[in-house]
């Protein structure tokens, strides 16, 4: 939906600015120009691909996007009860405010749940074993008997840390991995970690890749050949490196990073990857990480109420600098 409104904003909206819940409804300060339109929206996926340890054209997905007019939001029954005329607030106009109020954080932050998380609301603090804490906050309309309230709190949340993966791994086992060799269980454990987590190569200058880890290999990368070309050439993944980017692979001892799906992987050394910043921690947090998120949570009334307020402030700013780029 991003994509469609940056494309026909101006052309196709009549410069309007709507507001989508995420699933079928689409909300928008006045009438659109037409009773209904079908637009269609290409895609390119934000991760590469590898194919024989070359990049792979970035895979396209095409949508069919229709607005149709359905209905006009009645705020008739929010006036009346904001007036006092009326006793019960209409559930239905306050879930279209929620929604366009949700609409710009929702582009700006990280979204969890009905929070809304940046590295920029607060200092981050580590939780160990490569994660640390996000501070987001909760916004909520709610009636009062003083008319409409925003109910606004912070809260903490768990994310990737966006170190090189050399380092997270580090961090994962509590040792310097180059020392010795990774024994079963740590390639378990650091395998149940990566797999699924977004990195981004560094070895190619400002040609940040950007791939999806799905596995580990079994063998060291020293070890580690595969087929470049149709006629059969095999090259190791060490002399690819070097051959290809001229990029001499230290940790050779090392396993590497599968990417792509499991029937054709390819390979990544740990050395050239760094996990992309904004990635939730969805998994169980341990003990250790458990007792640092609530230590970072639990905060004396007045601290909590400056933090609220530089929140607020903070996004109001970025609120007026959307609408004058707008």
């Amino acid at each position: 939906m991003a994509e469609l409104v940056r494309l026909y904003r101006h052309s196709q909206l009549d410069g309007r600015l709507p507001a989508y819940d995420g699933r079928k409804s689409l909300y928008t300060a006045g009438p659109l120009p037409f009773p209904s339109k079908t637009f269609e929206i290409t895609l390119h996926d934000e991760e590469e691909s590898l194919v024989g340890g070359q990049v792979a054209p970035r895979h396209e997905r095409q949508f069919r996007v229709v607005i149709k007019f359905a209905a006009r939001a009645d705020l008739h029954h929010l006036a009346m009860f904001l007036a006092g005329r009326q006793p019960d607030a209409p559930q239905e106009a306050l879930q279209v405010l929620d929604i366009v109020l949700r609409e710009l954080p929702t582009a700006r932050y990280s979204p969890v749940g009905r929070s809304f998380y940046s590295p920029n609301l607060g200092r981050r603090q580590k939780l160990g074993d490569g994660l640390e804490s996000w501070r987001g906050f909760y916004q909520s309309i709610r009636p009062t008997q003083m008319g409409l309230s925003l109910n606004i709190d912070m809260s903490s949340t768990a994310f990737i840390e966006p170190l090189p993966v050399i380092d997270f791994v580090a961090q994962l086992l509590s040792r310097d991995i180059s020392v010795r060799p990774l024994s079963d269980s740590d390639r378990v454990k650091i395998k149940k970690a990566l797999r699924g987590v977004k990195v981004e190569v560094t070895h190619r200058g400002n040609m940040r890749r950007k791939y999806r880890i799905s596995g580990l290999t079994s063998q060291a990368t020293r070890e580690l050949s595969f087929p470049v070309d149709d006629r059969g050439t095999v090259k190791t993944v060490v002399q690819y490196f070097l051959e290809t980017y001229g990029f001499n692979i230290q940790h050779t001892t090392l396993p590497c990073l599968q990417v792509g799906n499991q029937q054709r992987p390819n390979y990544l050394p740990m050395e050239v990857c760094k996990i992309v910043e904004g990635q939730r921690y969805s998994k169980r947090l341990n003990e250790k990480q458990i007792t640092a998120l609530l230590k970072v949570t639990c905060q004396r009334p007045q601290e909590r109420e400056k933090d609220i307020l530089q929140c607020i402030t903070m996004h109001t700013m970025k609120i007026h600098m959307h609408r004058n780029l707008a």
